[in-house]
């Protein structure tokens, strides 16, 4: 009981937004004029996504990789580019206000473009996106109904007063996502990728590129970001953690992740991308390695 009193009073808390106003955002120091500017605009879309302390979250991962002497200009744009998009996922919450910006509802309340459209989601992801002291419970019975991967379509409708103030309310519900599962989820995931970046550089450095921009293989909602997070695990730990370990030798880390990555298709299965990844495994060590025999 004591959790879930504790949980509400950080829901209120995160409502009220009391958190979030003694929060001072500060750009690194000492960066081009094209990174702070990139950087600039990312935290505006952050604040606006969420609030400024998650702006503040991603300035302070910023600022680890903005001091590092082995990061060049190039790669430090694409970390804060990438890392940009993957903090802004796109859960309903986010739809709605993508809508809502599309339409450009003027002060008479009417939309200056006509946006309506109906995506596709599952349940769990739905579920996940509410409080976790809300979501744990609902995701307890749908997974005792075998419901969590039921699909279900959103309506993300600006062409009416009552869409318009549907949207709205979805768009406020920002307020509750620091506090979902899915924010958890993905806070780990971006740690995960920028911790590969970082042993990358230490272990493999002129493989940097292939492991940065593997983020690009996890984006959108539904079942593609299902089997685009998915596909990126197998390989990360497959491949690229294996090489980082010493347990698995690639002369070729890079050209190995491009190869698996040409093999990540949408397939709950992965029958491809494993049967890939055993065959780089099997060239590596001399002998072939079974799908079967893949994490």
């Amino acid at each position: 009981m004591a959790g879930y009193i504790d949980a509400l009073r950080s829901t209120l808390a995160e409502l009220l937004g009391e958190r979030d106003r003694v929060v001072s955002l500060e750009i690194p120091a000492g960066l081009s004029p094209e990174v702070d500017r990139l950087v600039r605009e990312a935290v505006g879309r952050l604040v606006e996504y969420q609030n400024r302390r998650y702006a503040q979250l991603y300035l302070e991962r910023i600022g680890r990789f903005a001091r590092r002497l082995d990061i060049g200009e190039d790669l430090l744009i694409e970390i804060a580019r990438l890392m940009a998009a993957r903090m802004t996922y796109e859960d309903p919450i986010r739809l709605a206000q993508l809508a809502l910006m599309e339409a450009a509802i003027g002060p008479d309340g009417v939309p200056r473009n006509r946006v309506d459209r109906k995506c596709r989601f599952r349940i769990d992801e739905v579920v996940s996106a509410l409080p976790i002291v809300v979501a744990k419970p609902l995701l307890k019975v749908l997974g005792a109904l075998g419901w969590q991967h039921m699909p279900i379509k959103i309506r993300f409708n600006a062409t009416d007063w009552i869409g318009i103030r549907r949207l709205r309310v979805e768009a406020w519900l920002r307020r509750w996502r620091m506090l979902s599962i899915r924010f958890a989820q993905e806070r780990i995931w971006v740690e995960r990728w920028l911790h590969m970046i970082d042993r990358c550089l230490a272990k493999r450095p002129e493989a940097v590129w292939a492991v940065l921009q593997s983020a690009t293989m996890i984006g959108g909602y539904g079942d593609a970001y299902r089997y685009g997070l998915a596909n990126w695990t197998l390989i990360i730990d497959s491949l690229v953690k294996p090489v980082f370990a010493g347990t698995l030798e690639l002369d070729d880390l890079a050209a190995a992740i491009a190869e698996a990555r040409g093999a990540a298709v949408p397939d709950r299965r992965q029958t491809a991308l494993k049967r890939t990844i055993a065959a780089i495994r099997g060239r590596a060590s001399g002998s072939m390695l079974p799908a079967s025999a893949l994490p």
